[in-house]
């Protein structure tokens, strides 16, 4: 599933295509997605200027003077940049045309993405209740500390909730737990302020590389640019059990934490 990084790098490669532009046409090939493509992105968002493309955790919200249209990429979705006569693939579920002569193509081959309409992102159910975004001042180590105090989950489950905070998937949380030395299994509510400084700035630092990167190439993801991405090269732990840990060359160990694949060097993490 494309993750923060994966969504931004998409985010980066269309942004200058969309915004500002007029939309001229939207065809919805396809409405059964997760939910239901709303009749509104058809009626409500052609003649409208998208006045910016902005992401809140892996949601992609195309902001206009009457509406914003929130678009997730679900398991398998995919954006690119098209001349709209381009002959549209089968699992082509979406086009919006713009002034430029371009259109934007939603392509998603298992379905679970979604396009859906509303007056209010920051109000809507699905995005309200979320923590802070890990790339802006309001996400620190002590905020991470704070937030811990109550919580005797695994640190790795705390740092994936997305209500502490949005965007660390199961990937990057490995990757940042392995750069602040802490061990995935650690109770969130034992970790000092300055392991929290630490992880925090692991956390963003890791999200930070792989937009740099174009995000991680896991099965088909390509960014808005229509080109992979590459952060997959640079992984220390995810996906390296049994093989030599980059760091003390200690073999990478691999356990299931909260159902989730998680890859630790025992003589790193603590």
């Amino acid at each position: 599933m494309p993750e923060l990084p994966e969504v931004e790098t998409s985010r980066l490669g269309i942004a200058p295509w969309l915004e500002q532009q007029q939309v001229l046409k939207v065809v919805v090939r396809e409405r059964r997605l997760r939910w239901p493509v709303p009749t509104a992105i058809d009626h409500e968002l052609p003649g409208k200027f998208i006045r910016a493309l902005r992401r809140r955790a892996k949601y992609l919200l195309f902001e206009t003077d009457g509406g914003t249209m929130m678009l997730h990429l679900g398991m398998s979705g995919s954006l690119r940049i098209v001349d709209p006569r381009e002959p549209a693939g089968k699992h082509d579920h979406v086009d919006i045309e713009v002034a430029n002569g371009k259109a934007l193509r939603f392509r998603d081959p298992r379905r679970f993405g979604s396009l859906l309409w509303t007056a209010d992102p920051d109000a809507h159910p699905l995005l309200k209740d979320l923590g802070p975004e890990p790339l802006t001042p309001e996400f620190d180590g002590p905020y991470l500390w704070r937030t811990a105090r109550s919580r005797r989950i695994p640190v790795k489950q705390f740092i994936m909730d997305s209500g502490v905070v949005v965007g660390v998937g199961n990937i990057y949380a490995s990757e940042a737990l392995f750069l602040a030395g802490i061990h995935p299994r650690r109770r969130a509510n034992r970790i000092a302020v300055p392991r929290m400084v630490a992880l925090a700035e692991a956390i963003r630092s890791v999200l930070l590389r792989a937009i740099a990167v174009g995000g991680t190439t896991l099965r088909d993801f390509h960014g808005g640019d229509g080109e992979p991405g590459y952060f997959l090269r640079e992984l220390n732990v995810y996906g390296r059990g049994g093989l030599p840990c980059r760091n003390c060359l200690k073999p990478v160990s691999a356990i299931v934490l909260g159902q989730r694949s998680t890859f630790y060097c025992s003589n790193c993490q603590r």
